[in-house]
């Protein structure tokens, strides 16, 4: 890579962790911003080997303090910023913190980088600015229509981001996945909650089973985090990451009972069910601007890996309490 520094956000989470390990694997020297807590809990990153943590710079802090975003972003040649509140569930009950992490720690991240002169910023967003498709596969140029807070704010977040390179000519690229999956994940996610019952319980308790979703492995999201840093045409644009193939919840389930191994019935449980007029029901990716701009594909197949997901989790079932659900 030509990127020699960068700073991500969001390290200590899913992706960010993976993004991490994968700019350490390219050379890149990283600096981690981990949100402070009193026991430094690195989250993901401790599941790094040994001599990658070891090379690695943790920097803890807040993305709404504008003094630990502006110095952590010092003398970095590029910025990965995935810090943010994603549950959606969460949305509903907190939307103030919400939207003060997603925007307003949003703005610090553009502000610091208009400042400091940062080379390259990558911003992530997310299918569900997207809504309920209003026509599939959806592109680019699909209407946003966010259907709950956490989707608003992002519509807010990406917003800002382009009004940057527009007004101030930062070097913005904003990246758009669609649903990633992979080891790692919270059980605030639908697969790790699907893997983590059929592993220990004998019934799967899920919420809405007909919602089809574009899944995405997370190794497949972190390469296009990579090639659009490195991509000159992907400037001011937002791109897609996604499969451009679908699946219901319901059959999702299944599927991962299948490849487990057990016969374990599906449960409607209605606590996770989601309101009405929120529920995104259908999200499948166009994804022919990432291959034009910045050269990507998927390369993982849904069923490669789910198989890793669930090998990841059953290792680390202590991790879970699939009783319980996770907001």
């Amino acid at each position: 890579m030509s990127i020699r520094t960068a700073l991500v956000t969001g390290a200590a989470g899913f992706i960010g962790s993976h993004l991490v390990e994968a700019l350490l694997e390219q050379g890149v020297q990283v600096r981690a911003f981990v949100r402070y807590s009193s026991d430094h809990h690195i989250g993901n990153l401790r599941w790094l080997p040994a001599e990658k943590r070891a090379a690695l710079e943790i920097v803890f802090g807040d993305l709404r303090d504008w003094d630990a975003v502006l110095s952590a972003a010092r003398g970095v040649d590029a910025i990965f910023h995935l810090g943010a509140l994603i549950a959606i569930p969460y949305s509903y009950r907190q939307p103030r913190d919400v939207v003060d992490v997603n925007v307003g720690g949003t703005l610090n991240v553009l502000l610091a980088a208009r400042e400091l002169g940062t080379p390259r910023l990558v911003i992530t967003s997310t299918s569900e600015v997207y809504g309920t498709a209003q026509y599939e596969p959806i592109d680019e140029k699909h209407p946003l229509h966010p259907q709950s807070p956490y989707a608003a704010s992002k519509v807010a977040q990406d917003a800002l981001a382009l009004s940057f390179y527009a007004t101030y000519e930062l070097p913005v690229r904003i990246v758009r996945p669609f649903n990633t999956f992979g080891p790692r994940q919270s059980a605030r996610a639908v697969i790790p909650t699907i893997i983590s019952q059929a592993l220990a319980q004998d019934e799967v308790r899920l919420g809405a089973l007909h919602p089809t979703r574009d899944l995405t492995y997370v190794s497949d999201t972190v390469r296009g985090f990579l090639l659009a840093a490195e991509s000159e045409a992907a400037l001011g644009q937002v791109v897609n990451l996604g499969t451009g193939q679908t699946i219901s919840i319901g059959e999702l389930a299944r599927r991962i009972i299948a490849l487990i191994g057990r016969d374990v019935p599906i449960v409607s449980d209605a606590q996770r069910v989601r309101p009405a007029k929120s529920e995104v029901l259908r999200l499948r990716s166009n994804n022919a601007l990432a291959r034009e701009l910045i050269g990507w594909q998927p390369l993982i197949s849904l069923d490669e890996g789910l198989q890793r997901t669930i090998d990841w989790i059953a290792e680390h079932l202590d991790l879970f309490d699939p009783r319980r659900y996770a907001v």
